[in-house]
Parts: C-alpha cells; sequence; structure tokens
C-alpha cells in the first residue's frame, strides 16, 4: 500500500478533488467527509504494534506510585450503575451498565454502600469545554440539549464554554479564564465542574495554572477522553488541514492563533505538563475511553489502526493512558469511541449514523449525572 496523507487518507501524490460547499450542504454524506477529513486523522490500516487487551493493568504506564493516581472505579460504577436503572431506559441510547463500561484488569470490588439519586445539594454546574474544531461544526451538529435537561433536573446544570476550536490551548485558557470570571454563580462553595473532551481538557489544565483567580469558583477538573498528553496522530498532521473546518457547511468559525494541532502533539503536551505543576487545591478526575474493538464506529477505524501502530488500547484518537491527568482519581472506563462519548452525531443525522458513525449510541444524560453524583459525594467525603 503507498504511503498516504495523514488527515486525507488518500495516497500520496494524489490530489482530492473539492467538494463545493454547496453539494456538501446538500448531501449529508459528502458534508461528513469533510468533517472526518479534519478530524479523524485516518491513514491506511496497520497492523497493531501492542495488540488490544483489556488484561492490563488499570494504569499501565501511569503507575499510581509515580503519578499519584487513585483508583475510584468500583465506587464510580456503582452510582453509574444506579442512575442508568434509575433513569437509564427513559433516556437515549441506553446501555447496561456492564456494557457502558469496559472492565480493564482487576477492578476492586464496590463499597455496597447505597447511592443518593435526588436533588443536588451542591448545585454542581458542568462546564464543558469542547475539542478541535467544536464550533466550526456546532450548527451542522445542532445538538438537542439534552444532557443540560437531565441535569437540571436534579439540582445540577450545564453549559458549554466557547472557545476557538481551532487556536491553541493557550489562546484557549484566556478564554475560559473570562468565561468562568463572568459567570453568575452562587456564594459560597465552588460549583463549576470543568469537563475537558479531548482537546478541552488541555485547555482547562493551561487555564487553572496560568489564572488562579478561577480556582475559587472551581470545585473540580474533569477529563474526559481527554489529551492530557496529546496524540500521536497529531505528529502527522498540520494546522492547514485542520483550518479545512472552516469551510464546513454552516461554518462562521476562524483560524484563531492557528495553534490547535501543535497543543495536541504529544511532546508540546508533555513539555507543558512537565514545566506546569498542577494546582494542588483542586481535584482533578479522569474518564477514560477503552472501548471494545467492536465499538468503533466504521469512519474511524482507519484512525484506531493508525494510532493501533503505537498502541492498540485507544479510542481512534487517544490511546488510554494519555486520557489520565496525574495526580487524579480514575473514575472508570467508557466502552465508548473517541466521537461517541460526547458528540452525538447520529442523534442528529441518522443516515449518517447508519452509514458511516455507526457506533455512535452512547447514554451521555445519564453518564453526565453519575460525573456530577461521584464528584459531589467525593468532594463531600474529603471536606473540600
Amino acid at each position: 500500500m503507498p504511503a498516504s496523507n495523514p488527515i486525507t487518507g488518500a495516497p500520496n501524490g494524489v490530489s482530492m478533488r473539492p467538494i463545493p460547499v454547496r453539494r456538501a450542504w446538500k448531501n449529508g454524506g459528502i458534508s461528513f467527509a469533510l468533517l472526518t477529513t479534519c478530524l479523524a486523522l485516518v491513514a491506511c490500516a496497520t497492523k497493531p504494534l501492542v495488540p488490544y487487551t483489556t488484561d492490563t493493568p488499570p494504569l499501565a504506564l501511569v503507575p499510581a506510585s509515580e503519578a499519584g493516581v487513585q483508583d475510584k472505579r468500583a465506587r464510580f460504577r456503582e452510582i453509574y450503575c444506579a442512575v442508568l436503572e434509575a433513569h437509564g431506559p427513559a433516556l437515549p441510547d441506553y446501555r447496561a451498565c456492564e456494557d457502558a463500561l469496559t472492565r480493564v484488569g482487576t477492578e476492586p470490588a464496590g463499597s455496597g454502600a447505597s447511592v443518593d439519586l435526588g436533588q443536588s445539594r451542591r448545585h454542581l454546574i458542568a462546564a464543558v469545554v469542547p475539542g478541535i474544531g467544536y464550533d466550526c461544526f456546532k450548527p451542522w451538529l445542532n445538538s438537542p440539549g439534552t444532557v443540560t435537561k437531565q441535569l437540571q433536573q436534579f439540582g445540577y446544570d450545564g453549559v458549554m464554554l466557547d472557545v476557538d476550536g481551532l487556536s491553541s490551548s493557550t489562546h484557549n485558557a484566556h478564554q475560559i479564564r473570562d468565561a468562568i470570571m463572568a459567570m453568575q454563580l452562587s456564594a459560597g462553595a465552588a460549583q463549576l465542574v470543568l469537563v475537558g473532551y479531548s482537546k478541552g481538557v488541555a485547555d482547562i489544565l493551561e487555564a487553572v495554572v496560568a489564572y488562579p483567580e478561577i480556582r475559587s469558583r472551581v470545585a473540580a477538573v474533569v477529563s474526559a477522553a481527554g489529551a492530557v498528553g496529546g496524540s500521536p496522530l497529531a505528529n502527522d498532521a498540520e494546522q492547514y488541514q485542520a483550518d479545512m473546518l472552516r469551510h464546513f457547511p454552516g461554518a462562521t468559525c476562524t483560524s484563531g492563533d492557528g495553534g490547535a494541532v501543535q497543543s495536541l502533539r504529544p511532546a508540546t503536551r508533555k513539555a507543558w505538563m512537565a514545566q506546569n505543576p498542577l494546582p494542588n487545591e483542586l481535584r482533578y478526575y479522569s474518564l477514560v475511553t477503552f472501548p471494545q474493538p467492536e465499538r468503533i464506529s466504521s469512519i474511524l477505524k482507519s484512525s484506531y489502526d493508525k494510532l493501533s501502530r503505537v498502541d492498540a488500547r485507544n479510542d481512534s484518537q487517544v490511546i488510554f493512558y494519555d486520557q489520565v491527568v496525574p495526580g487524579s482519581a480514575l473514575l472508570g472506563y467508557v466502552n465508548a469511541d473517541h466521537w461517541a462519548l460526547a458528540v452525538p452525531v447520529a442523534r442528529t443525522h441518522t443516515m449518517i449514523g447508519s452509514l458511516f458513525v455507526t457506533q455512535n449510541a452512547y447514554p451521555r444524560e445519564a453518564l453526565t449525572e453519575a460525573i456530577l453524583r461521584f464528584v459531589e459525594e467525593d468532594l463531600a467525603t474529603s471536606g473540600k
């Protein structure tokens, strides 16, 4: 097989015929191809260097003794299972708990303690920072907002923080700072749970380090399929390829400072982590996507295979150990690919879902509720 472009998947030297925006808008499959061209980072399939297996230490390459990671999977499983049992069947994309989470290595036994499914006492707010390019395809995605509606039923809330999808984490950190400082929050205990999806967690970590004034408003930071250690896929990508998202149907995004791809490179992220200790007054949590191979959507299999040249234990965009914040509490391993965790393509574009994003269904409403319930309980136990 000839060498291929790491973004488009086309053999090097073969031109890609441009697709008129008007035709892309009319044809869902073609318009979606533009999204996958820019985000999936696809390439020719290759044999994994590390075979897929869940029979591995739960914190492989991120030893608890070195990174201070606490294994909280047992209690999170109890809470998530309770939420799924109580609320899941009435919500979209219901899954049984055993299928919703992947068991990796030896998972500790649960405590058996009861799970409070009542109203939130602390009224936590999930403030989500999305991944690369989200502001470009957000109008097309037209997400229904059902996660926030679910949270509000129980005294929680959810908001999306607007950041530049094509800018660096340093640039976006300042935007996060400004958004947090502008919020009207209740006096007293911190309410914000900053949830970073994909590149969003890098933006958040830079924000809490660079702007200490926001820390009193932040209860916790959650990495959700976060690119804490970057992604090897970004090593072969260039910013101009990500900039193609500016031509996505309905997009109004700009190139920003043009640093998004650079921010995702492993060398960039690891150097930043080494030079910037995280504030110890905040609590950190990691939710890792570690799907069974059959849970990878067909359109993402090429990027999954490419990343498998490094390690087959990936979600099609990020290797599982690169999603863990040092010093965090590990919540669990989610049996979903990178998009299924947070980008509900199949719900609003059913034809694309049936043809391309074939494993996009996931109970995100129940998952988000479980995250906030776990964080609230953990903060109360720790006295934070």
